[in-house]
């Protein structure tokens, strides 16, 4: 995975400097955009279109750092337990005192040790969450081969690469930076001073610096180690996430931020298209979209991905191809992230004043836009506060807070009421505000 003069090389830096610099009193708590993508129930939705039961669950963080992802992932599983490795001994020290300061510790365990050592543990794992690990090792097939060895079948791994596209001025900067031998050792305070003042110094039309440079991270030392001066990082692109996958028998199943993947979202007018692309777009394999994405627009600087053992995915129909009888008998729930007390008073409130209701207020990592809905509709979703619900119950609701049609000022109908109700959901089930389930 790593050679040890590689290895020691990255555990000395992270000795060093844990990573993130996060302060121990700081909390996720809020986080709503964390927790979501932290919390289990996401990635399985998105894959199998249920929601998870979370009890009894076992996640997995790989390369923990100081702990405020692993801090975030117990925020966000508060029904699951927590196991969190790293190489460098003091980031884990730092990641055990953050955990027991918010009150996890019971539910947390923690070890020094590499990728590849995972199997001695003697555990499993139902969600692995290797976030800024993976581009740093030597083989990145033998590291996802090593995760998969410890994933439960039915579970998930988070994994994400450096976009080489993306980031290609910061691997300018570290082969210049490499050049001068200021990452011969690992750097401290005055290499960093010396990348300063050279960055600095530059006319602001320099390429590298255009590209790259920051004032609001002049004086964060973090922020230079994990970009100037960052020792093994290395950059991928999507065919060669693909080929990782396929080398590690893992199965794709979707980017994290997977709205920002969208090919149309590209485009001043989906509906006036060139015609080839109109033609072929849809056609495309799911790793020819993101390619043909990552080529025009790469979104992020990292290739974040969720991935699984091949075969265990639960078949389901996509909403959009359910039959009114599969629609009603549906259940629906609220995303757990949003299924959250000052969530419902906001929506309260905003029934109560007659004004629209911002959804995306809450949870917008899969929007660029804000998300408005008018109220006396969403307030039909009350009741999901509680539980559960299925489609018709809700459509009742509808029928009873809208029960004349705006338009013609005549009795909405049960159907109205229904079709309603289905658009709506329909609207927030892309970005997972809505979860819904058929067994049908």
């Amino acid at each position: 995975m790593l050679d040890p003069e590689n290895l020691e090389k990255i555990r000395q830096q992270f000795d060093g400097s844990p990573y993130p610099r996060t302060p121990l009193e700081k909390s996720p708590k809020s986080d709503y955009n964390l927790l979501f993508l932290h919390d289990i129930t996401t990635p399985f939705y998105l894959r199998n279109q249920k929601v998870i039961d979370r009890r009894n669950k076992v996640i997995l963080d790989v390369g923990c750092g100081s702990g405020y992802k692993m801090l975030a992932l117990a925020e966000a599983n508060p029904e699951a337990k927590i196991v969190g490795i790293d190489l460098s001994a003091q980031s884990i020290d730092l990641a055990k005192k953050r955990l027991e300061y918010h009150g996890k510790g019971d539910r947390a365990e923690f070890f020094v040790m590499a990728i590849e050592d995972l199997p001695t543990l003697g555990m499993t794992f139902d969600y692995i969450n290797c976030d800024d690990v993976l581009y740093l090792l030597d083989d990145l097939v033998s590291g996802l081969s090593s995760l998969k060895a410890v994933l439960n079948p039915q579970g998930l791994i988070r994994g994400n690469l450096h976009s080489s596209i993306q980031r290609v001025f910061f691997y300018r900067a570290q082969e210049l930076f490499k050049m001068m031998g200021l990452m011969d050792e690992n750097p401290g305070k005055l290499e960093v001073g010396i990348v300063r003042d050279l960055m600095k110094s530059l006319k602001d039309n320099v390429q590298l610096k255009s590209q790259t440079w920051k004032t609001k991270h002049e004086h964060n030392e973090e922020w230079f180690f994990m970009n100037y001066l960052f020792q093994r990082d290395k950059g991928f692109t999507i065919p060669e996430l693909f080929q990782a996958l396929q080398g590690a028998d893992l199965e794709f199943v979707s980017m994290v931020n997977w709205r920002y993947w969208e090919p149309l979202d590209l485009f001043q007018d989906t509906d006036d298209l060139p015609a080839f692309l109109a033609m072929s777009l849809p056609e495309l394999a799911i790793e020819d979209k993101l390619r043909f994405v990552e080529l025009l627009h790469c979104p992020s600087r990292l290739l974040d991905f969720w991935c699984a053992h091949p075969d265990w995915k639960q078949p389901f129909v996509p909403i959009e191809n359910w039959t009114d009888a599969q629609w009603k008998s549906a259940k629906v729930q609220l995303h757990p992230q949003l299924r959250r007390e000052e969530v419902r008073t906001d929506l309260v409130r905003c029934i109560e004043e007659q004004r629209p209701f911002e959804c995306s207020k809450y949870l917008n990592t899969q929007t660029r836009n804000t998300f408005f809905m008018e109220s006396t509709l969403v307030s039909c979703l009350l009741p999901l506060w509680e539980g559960a619900q299925t489609v018709s119950h809700l459509a009742q609701r509808a029928l009873k807070t809208r029960p004349i049609d705006p338009v013609t000022l005549e009795p909405t109908s049960e159907n109205r009421a229904f079709e309603q109700v289905k658009e709506l959901l329909s609207s927030l089930e892309p970005f997972l505000y809505a979860l819904l389930e058929n067994s049908a």
